[in-house]
């Protein structure tokens, strides 16, 4: 048996249970490292994660979170360095002021702002990576599909 045909069997989705998809954007030299690092340790998380490698948080425009959305995404993780060990200096600053201002914007969509994870993961947090996956996944789960992003774009003129 390939290991493509293992993992699909094992898959909850297998068991007629809503997986949901997840955008992850994060920074290249923090928790995409940490991310890297969970997978040379084996350490287990759930696959529902695409990533999106970016230099820094602070170049994550607000606008790829909502074209996530707008693109079949049910949940969105954004993660980077943590404060004060940004190697741009400032770029997680900006990136925390940045989603702040996003939430009131998630609000006046409609978006539930639970399916949005903001987090600091640094390199060596592989283990912790694999906890943000995991919770964000089950938070989403619960929530359920993200469909509402449809009905937005039906009503627009």
């Amino acid at each position: 048996m390939s290991t493509a045909t293992a993992i699909e069997n094992k898959s909850p989705a297998s068991a007629g249970r809503f997986e949901p998809r997840i955008a992850a954007f994060v920074c290249n030299w923090c928790t995409y490292t940490g991310a890297d690092l969970a997978g040379t340790s084996r350490v287990q998380m759930m696959p529902n994660v695409r990533m999106v490698r970016l230099p820094c948080t602070g170049r994550i425009d607000t606008a790829f979170i909502i074209k996530a959305f707008e693109r079949g995404a049910d949940g969105v993780i954004v993660s980077g360095c943590h404060p004060g060990d940004c190697h741009y200096s400032e770029g997680n600053y900006h990136a925390r002021r940045r989603f702040a201002m996003f939430k009131e914007l998630m609000n006046f969509m409609g978006i539930d702002e639970r399916r949005v994870t903001f987090s600091w993961v640094s390199a060596s947090e592989g283990r912790k990576w694999g906890d943000v996956v995991d919770e964000t996944i089950e938070r989403v789960r619960a929530l359920g599909p993200f469909d509402d992003y449809k009905t937005l774009l039906e009503e627009t003129p």
